[in-house]
């Protein structure tokens, strides 16, 4: 079992020989950033340059064709939140041409 979490599942058991199996990505250190990453996320800072915090994961393992974006940024007030997601697919619409996916979370700051 030890080998099976560490690998990214996990089966859980619900007696009677049942099992379900939960499968996870596999997780980075948190030091390190792949390139795409630090691409994207340079490309988001130049972009919103209002923004009080942002983040980016690549959610697919490190190869660069899925992320997970958060933005927080005052540029998002009084838009909603369609206006929001399509101000960073326009930011990012180089880059989107080599992804296969991107989860897009936007915030305003609460002051």
């Amino acid at each position: 079992m030890a080998a099976a979490i560490s690998a990214g599942i996990l089966g859980l058991g619900l007696g009677r020989g049942r099992r379900i199996l939960l499968l996870r990505h596999p997780r980075r250190p948190f030091a390190s950033q792949t390139d795409g990453e630090a691409r994207v996320l340079q490309v988001l800072k130049d972009k919103f340059p209002r923004a009080s915090a942002i983040r980016v994961v690549d959610i697919s393992g490190g190869c660069g064709a899925m992320y997970e974006i958060h933005i927080e940024s005052e540029e998002f007030k009084e838009k909603r939140t369609v206006q929001q997601h399509q101000m960073v697919n326009q930011a990012l619409s180089e880059e989107i041409k080599a992804m296969h996916g991107l989860r897009i979370f936007t915030s305003i700051p609460k002051h």
